[in-house]
């Protein structure tokens, strides 16, 4: 019997390979777009290179987990056309959204974070957009605002921004001048698909902030020190 030959069978793997990537592409894409069409700004942000990080900073802080560039402030659009453009010119890129202007984020351990979820659904809650990285759970709610007069801006300890991750182990609340990663990112060390995944869609309708608040504060405090990063 006259054996099959091995290069109808690599061409056909390679075809697989291709589709499979395209499909992941398109993936991608789409929950960025839905994203933006949600009104989150988003802005490029660097990726993982192995365990490193794509700006190939030396010890990067970060790796994978933060803009490329230091205007992302100004940079961060819901254009769905300039989207495309960062995109199809970096497919590599993870995304990060800015907070603070038309939506904060309450961002727990991922441990309280399910807790919390069981709590609100039980309860009746509309939680709105959840997204999971590594061991955090962010909670997408709406912002406290931007208001033109800066006396109205009422602060919170809990307030988070990039230089002051390490000091909120428990409950961050991402507001003006921070970021968080949006799926489908991915972060060092994992594999190829995404570390940033969505529980709840971005097309979940924001809610109040301090809806969620309590039910979170309160999971986070019944995690056992350890549990905490």
């Amino acid at each position: 019997m006259e054996r099959e030959s091995r290069l109808p069978r690599w061409l056909r793997r390679g075809a697989r390979e291709a589709a499979a990537g395209a499909a992941a592409a398109k993936e991608r894409e789409e929950l960025l777009l839905a994203a933006a069409e949600a009104g989150f700004p988003l802005a490029p942000a660097a990726h993982p290179d192995d365990y490193g990080c794509s700006c190939e900073r030396i010890g990067c802080p970060s790796p994978g987990r933060h803009p490329v560039s230091l205007a992302w402030q100004t940079q961060a659009t819901t254009d769905r056309d300039q989207v495309l453009r960062w995109l199809h010119a970096a497919p590599q890129a993870n995304f990060v959204t800015a907070t603070g202007q038309s939506h904060d984020v309450l961002d727990v351990p991922a441990a309280a974070g399910r807790v919390a979820l069981e709590r609100l659904g039980e309860a009746g809650a509309e939680v709105g957009p959840v997204a999971v990285v590594d061991d955090r759970m962010l909670f997408f709610t709406a912002t406290r605002g931007t208001p033109d007069d800066e006396d109205e801006w009422w602060p919170c300890e809990l307030d988070c921004h990039p230089e002051t991750m390490d000091e909120h182990p428990g409950l961050r609340w991402h507001c003006r001048g921070s970021y968080v990663l949006v799926p489908p990112s991915r972060t060092p060390g994992l594999a190829p698909t995404a570390a940033v995944r969505w529980v709840h869609g971005a097309e979940q309708p924001l809610p109040e902030p301090l809806t969620l608040l309590e039910a979170l504060t309160d999971a986070c405090a019944a995690l056992p020190a350890p549990a905490w990063p």
